[in-house]
């Protein structure tokens, strides 16, 4: 396969989203379409012929266009993509989404990826910023004739919940990012399709569940949006105090995490994979560095 015929051209937005546009001559179209025919007429028997044996363009008739497209891009795409982050090194932060643009017979075809980095983050100096606020509420004026308060009067120590509360606040308000569009609705689609999951179970629509909370489709995704804007801001800030304060997970503290989720019965589970693992790694430094930083509350 002549992949290396392949051109693409990337821009990026401020934001951090990144389109990749791919150019792909028809004769490697040709070449990956005939390899997809190959592979797709396995299990696919022609009236006339034996299983496997029919003729290219007698197998080319039985199968849908869009799934034989699919099937030609996959085989052009992963290595394309993979070739173009590298040579233009990109990091991207979630697998690229796919759209067609043109798909013509004998002619190029154009296929643009849409995908995303992860913005750059200045921390500052989060541990005095942090610090300072956790000293200023504990600053009291003495008073009474013997220039005391009364335990009654002393200020109410703050809840561990109430001290990361308040850290959560001041990274939101001092540490500023740009979140990635494309990352932002990937997020609230998945809340989304949770949410309908949910109404579904209980038997409603969407429409009543709406009805019922006095809002709209727009009004609620606007909600979600402002929702998933702060909580991706917050997991990136805390990934990346975790990083600075060198946070190490173990694997035990993995394992008792999976063994903690598999005794709720309400959880159906299988042996966890590696990526599983890795996003419970994650979830769990980020965990260690808010109770860090609630210390200094």
């Amino acid at each position: 396969m002549t992949i290396q015929k392949v051109n693409s051209t990337v821009a990026r937005s401020s934001d951090g989203t990144i389109q990749i546009t791919f150019n792909i001559p028809w004769d490697v179209i040709k070449e990956a379409r005939s390899e997809a025919i190959t592979e797709l007429g396995k299990d696919i028997e022609v009236p006339g012929f034996r299983k496997g044996k029919a003729p290219e363009n007698k197998v080319q008739e039985q199968i849908p266009q869009n799934t034989l497209l699919e099937k030609t891009l996959s085989i052009i795409l992963p290595k394309t993509f993979t070739d173009t982050i590298v040579k233009e090194k990109i990091k991207p932060a979630i697998y690229p989404k796919f759209e067609v643009l043109k798909a013509e017979d004998e002619n190029d075809w154009q296929v643009r990826a849409v995908t995303a980095e992860i913005p750059e983050i200045e921390l500052g100096d989060y541990r005095k910023l942090i610090s300072q606020a956790g000293n200023s509420k504990k600053i009291w004026t003495p008073r009474g004739s013997r220039g005391e308060l009364s335990d009654k009067e002393k200020p109410k120590e703050d809840s561990r919940e109430e001290k990361e509360q308040e850290v959560i606040r001041l990274l939101l308000e001092n540490i500023k990012l740009d979140i990635p569009k494309i990352l932002i609705e990937e997020e609230v689609n998945s809340r989304l399709s949770r949410l309908l999951e949910r109404i579904e179970k209980l038997g409603l629509t969407l429409e009543s569940y709406l009805a019922s909370i006095n809002k709209n489709g727009q009004s609620l995704r606007s909600e979600y949006e402002l929702q998933a804007k702060q909580s991706l801001t917050l997991d990136l800030i805390l990934s990346k105090i975790a990083e600075e304060e060198k946070i190490q997970i173990t694997s035990s503290q993995i394992e008792a995490t999976l063994k903690a989720t598999a005794s709720d019965p309400n959880i159906k589970t299988e042996p966890a994979s590696s990526e599983q693992k890795r996003i419970i790694e994650s979830i769990l430094k980020r965990r260690k560095a808010l109770e860090i930083l609630a210390q200094l509350v």
